[in-house]
Formats: C-alpha cells, sequence, structure tokens
C-alpha cells in the first residue's frame, strides 16, 4: 500500500486511541518526510535502507514503510485497524448514525496538530457532510489565536479546499473567545462572512458566578453566535488534571440560548465531558437546541463524537434538536437566519 497512506493511517487510529502526542508526532513526521519524495524514490531507499537515514525516519515508521513498498499492509498498522473495530463508547448508535457533521475543529493554524488538508480527509473517510474549521481567535495568545488578517488568509485556504469538490464541506469558522466584557474576540465583520461561530469563555474560569453570567449572556446575546462552546469549561480527566467547572446560573444562560437561537454544545473530548448530564436536562427543559462536536485537534479525534452521542443519547436529547444531525442546506439556512 501507498507509504504515507499508511503512516497517517496510523496516526490516525493513534490519535482515536488518544495516544502520547509524541508517538503520533513519530509517524505524522515520516509522513510529511517522505511526501516530498515518488513512489518510486520511496522504494527505491527503503529497499537500500537509506530511508533510515533520512531526517524523520525511525526504525518503527521505517518498518511500516518497508513492509508498504513491499505490497504488505504493515503489521503495526493492521493490529491498530483490528483493534480500532472496536466502537469508542458503549451506546447513542442511533444518534450517531444520524450525525451528519461536526462543528468545533482545529487545525496546526491554531493549537491542533495537523493540517487542514488532512482534517478534511479523515471527515471524509468518517463519511461526514461537512466539518467547520473552527480555529482561536487572537486573544487566545498560547493556542496560537489567529488575527484577523490570519483569519482571511485562512478564509482563501478553505475557499481552495472547498473548490476541490470533495464529499465533505469544509465550512468556515472561528472558536471565538468571549471577553470578560462579554464582547467577542474578533472583528465583527470578520464573523459576518463565516459560516459558523463557536463562542466560548477560556479565560479567569474562577470568576464569581455574577460575573461569569453576565459575561456569558454578553456572548449568547452577540447576534453572529450560534453555538456555546464547552459550557462549563471543566475537566475531568487527561494530561492537563482536572478542573472544576466555571459557576454561572444554568437556567439564565440556556434561557438566553433558546431566545437567541444558540445551540448548547455537547463537548465530545472525553476530558471534558461538557456540559454535565444535570446542565444537558436544564437546557433541554429550557427548549435549548444542542450541537454534538468532537472539539478535535487531530485528525483521529474527529471520530470523538461517539462519545458525545453516547451523552446525548443517555439524556434522551431528541435527534431533531441536534443541529449536527441536520442536512448542509438545513444548517446553513438556519445560521444564515441569524
Amino acid at each position: 500500500m501507498d507509504a504515507v497512506a499508511a503512516l497517517n493511517e496510523i496516526a490516525f487510529w493513534l490519535e482515536r486511541g488518544r495516544a502520547a502526542t509524541f508517538k503520533v508526532q513519530a509517524f505524522r513526521k515520516a509522513a510529511a518526510a517522505i511526501a516530498t519524495l515518488g513512489p518510486d524514490e520511496v522504494a527505491s531507499r527503503a529497499r537500500s535502507g537509506r530511508l533510515k537515514s533520512m531526517k524523520g525516519i525511525g526504525d518503527r515508521t521505517y518498518t511500516v514503510i518497508r513492509e508498504a513498498v513491499d505490497g504488505q499492509v504493515p503489521e503495526y498498522l493492521a493490529d491498530l485497524r483490528e483493534k480500532g473495530a472496536q466502537p469508542l463508547a458503549g451506546g447513542g448508535v442511533e444518534i450517531q448514525d444520524a450525525l451528519r457533521g461536526d462543528l468545533h475543529s482545529h487545525s496546526e493554524w491554531s493549537d491542533g496538530g495537523s493540517p487542514i488538508e488532512l482534517m478534511v480527509a479523515a471527515a471524509e473517510v468518517l463519511g461526514r457532510e461537512y466539518l467547520a474549521l473552527t480555529d482561536h481567535s487572537p486573544n487566545l495568545t498560547i493556542a496560537n489565536g489567529l488575527s484577523p488578517e490570519r483569519l482571511r488568509d485562512q478564509l482563501d485556504v478553505v475557499a481552495g479546499i472547498n473548490g476541490n469538490g470533495g464529499p465533505t464541506r469544509l465550512l468556515t469558522g472561528i472558536e471565538v473567545d468571549i471577553l470578560e466584557s462579554g464582547e467577542l474576540d474578533q472583528e465583527p465583520q470578520l464573523l459576518q462572512r463565516l459560516d459558523i461561530v463557536v463562542a466560548s469563555v477560556h479565560s479567569k474560569l474562577r470568576a464569581d458566578r455574577k460575573t461569569m453570567t453576565a459575561r456569558m449572556l454578553g456572548g449568547i446575546r452577540d447576534p453572529q453566535t450560534n453555538v456555546l462552546g464547552h459550557c462549563t469549561g471543566r475537566l475531568v480527566e487527561g494530561s492537563r488534571g482536572t478542573r472544576p467547572p466555571s459557576e454561572f446560573d444554568a437556567k439564565e444562560v440556556f434561557a438566553a440560548c433558546a431566545e437567541h437561537n444558540v445551540a448548547v454544545e455537547i463537548n465530545s473530548r472525553p476530558e471534558r465531558q461538557d456540559p454535565p448530564d444535570a446542565l444537558i436536562q436544564l437546557a433541554l427543559e429550557a427548549g435549548c437546541l444542542f450541537s454534538i462536536d468532537s472539539d478535535a485537534h487531530a485528525p483521529g479525534q474527529l471520530d470523538f463524537l461517539q462519545y458525545g452521542a453516547e451523552r446525548a443519547a443517555r439524556n434522551n436529547v431528541p435527534a431533531e434538536r441536534i443541529i449536527t444531525t441536520w442536512p448542509l442546506d438545513k444548517l446553513l439556512a438556519w445560521t444564515g437566519s441569524k
């Protein structure tokens, strides 16, 4: 099989299985290293052993390449495929099957680990009808947030990718910070050009209940906001440790979401599981719409939607109230109506 494809697929399965970043990057870097060579040159260097001295190629990645150019499915890849045949989540199959897209993902333009093209390719393999590219906004400097100029450049890249006519439509978007003032961290005229605006709080998460409620209401009431991202900001597991949920008036926040036609995100990242089940129930009672999103920072993480579907099913969220089950034309008519 194609050696570049084999290396990238291995990285996909490792990302999906939440492997350590350094392990994933070994395969991504090896794929990038040999992508500049033609298939014949890769095969020649692999068989002669010269590939071993190439920067970015280690013992494991060399073995994968050698087995691929010899016409085999690399043993390591075959093992990962077998393990990957098992679902990530134990429930929510009906909702998972109904999902058409994903409105929250990141690329190497901000704090993601892969080029936009690899994210789209993975979405195509997973059968997504659409994927929103929502890199961070300028205020989140630690995540290399996009200045207005960089976001404009990204819009041109997205247009070029969609111009290739692939099966997955890449939607223009942003995960924009809700600033302490309640304003959104990007030029309003630029936000108007985007298909999807996910508004999230990323700083001062331990603010008091009154302050945080006012801040979130400001973001929700902005006419450009489509989705309220990971509303509590909590972390329940993972390499970053744990973090308690922010305190805010959930009834008031979700009432505003329902009034202003803003979907509440069910964030599918295992370390977030945000909102907690009790808040999903409050949002249901308030009449909110929902968006099941992966918040993927790597191609393999796009399959995290399974976790979100399981949580939605456990909380009896009707599929018709999940905007990521809607076909693209209905979704864009909804966002455009704002």
